[in-house]
């Protein structure tokens, strides 16, 4: 069993470069392989997640060259795809495993989905009931909520589907099914959720319209051309060193080409108006029309807020590492409406709950977040990850303001979303 070890330091310091965005380099290699021709792709995330998406597709056929941060794939069209030799393995990816449901629902041929221990616990019927209402074949353990799934070949057919909460991989298995169905596959949202996948399809010039608080997209769509894609910094991957860098004395550090999706900077949000110091600079949009700049973050003073409501799908996969930077904050933090977080690679809620209290945090969780009374003198220890990439890096930051070293296990899927972490925080540390 991997570990991670961290001791305190006096401050960070310096300019780091965040890996790719997840999420975008996951649509990226989705979408060229379905367009015809070439699509280059830089700045891409080769994290295990990402890899696992690659993996996929070139078992379907897709001829895909990848060198570190840079990738190649050469697609012959939309209906290109050939039928695997075997089961599709999304490892440890949510991401890759329910956004390619939709896109597997309208192959001519069978396949079936799988992945590994922690992905086979993870709900996937929120994807599987609307496909099936769009004319898909979908089964598996327990009603086709569990993996390994089979998904049979079937005309779909375009449907409207209000969301009964708010999911960007739901939409976006909706959106890919659409591409392949009969007439328009429309996709309501309660509240607006991470938008990657339609600006990766203007990226590469597929109509999709956008009404209201409707998304939708006519198929079966004419054939597209591969495209030039530039992946922002993650700012998912950035929000450790955000909070690091907010929490240790005398900090400040400059994170460049960080994603700032208006959908995904939540947590900029949440943190400013808890009084942090985080200057944004350089702003400027790439290819895949994603804007992207760099992150001036200083130590501050935090004070505790209350986070709910429409702000929270726009922070989601950021909870974990807020709940550490209210452990640092004066006054009471109140998270209400994450309890998206309990069917996550673990149960974040109480995760982080047990693990932050038993370093000392005053921290009390509830059906959907927590109660977090600061500040508090944390103390090193040694905890579990729970095998969660992001409850690890967020135990990791708190360590750097802990009082002695603090030691993490099963830390092996930190490279599922940000290989290098350990090196990059070792690089911004002054012990």
């Amino acid at each position: 069993m991997k570990k991670l070890v961290v001791h305190p330091v006096q401050r960070l310091q310096g300019t780091l470069a965040v890996p790719g965005d997840k999420s975008i380099s996951h649509r990226a290699v989705m979408m060229a392989s379905l367009a015809y021709g070439a699509t280059r792709v830089t700045h891409f995330l080769p994290s295990a997640d990402c890899l696992s998406t690659i993996g996929i597709f070139k078992s379907m056929g897709v001829k895909i060259r990848q060198s570190g941060e840079r990738v190649t794939i050469v697609g012959k069209g939309l209906n290109s795809l050939k039928p695997p030799k075997k089961a599709l393995d999304a490892g440890n990816s949510g991401t890759t495993a329910r956004i390619l449901l939709g896109l597997l629902a309208g192959q001519p041929f069978t396949s079936r989905l799988t992945g590994d221990k922690y992905l086979k616990r993870r709900p996937m019927r929120r994807v599987v009931k609307p496909l099936a209402q769009m004319g898909a074949r979908i089964t598996g353990p327990e009603d086709a909520n569990l993996l390994p799934l089979k998904i049979e070949t079937r005309k779909l057919k375009g449907i409207t589907y209000q969301l009964p909460v708010a999911s960007a991989q739901v939409k976006s298995a909706l959106l890919m099914a659409g591409l392949f169905a009969e007439g328009e596959t429309k996709v309501v949202e309660p509240i607006p959720t991470r938008d990657h996948t339609e600006r990766m399809f203007k990226a590469f010039n597929i109509p999709i319209a956008q009404r209201g608080d409707g998304i939708s997209v006519r198929g079966p769509v004419l054939p597209f051309k591969g495209q030039k894609i530039r992946v922002p910094g993650d700012i998912s991957s950035a929000a450790f060193f955000i909070v690091a860098g907010l929490i240790v004395s005398h900090s400040r550090i400059v994170l460049r080409n960080v994603g700032l999706n208006p959908t995904r900077t939540g947590i900029l949000d949440v943190l400013q108006s808890m009084g942090a110091h985080i200057d944004v600079s350089h702003h400027k949009v790439h290819g895949g029309a994603e804007p992207m700049g760099d992150l001036t973050v200083a130590f501050s003073r935090l004070k505790g807020v209350e986070v709910g409501g429409d702000i929270t799908p726009r922070m989601i996969d950021e909870f974990p590492i807020l709940a550490v930077a209210a452990t640092q904050a004066y006054g009471t933090t109140v998270v209400r409406g994450a309890a998206e977080l309990r069917v996550k690679e673990s149960d974040r809620i109480l995760m982080m709950a047990v693990t932050l209290k038993k370093m000392g945090a005053k921290i009390e969780p509830t059906a959907d977040g927590w109660i977090i009374q600061g500040p508090s003198s944390l103390k090193g220890c040694r905890l579990s990850s729970g095998g969660d990439h992001r409850v690890a890096m967020s135990l990791a930051v708190a360590g750097l303001a802990a009082h002695g070293p603090t030691t993490i296990l099963d830390t092996e899927n930190i490279n599922t979303s940000f290989p290098g972490f350990e090196k990059l925080l070792q690089k911004a540390s002054v012990p």
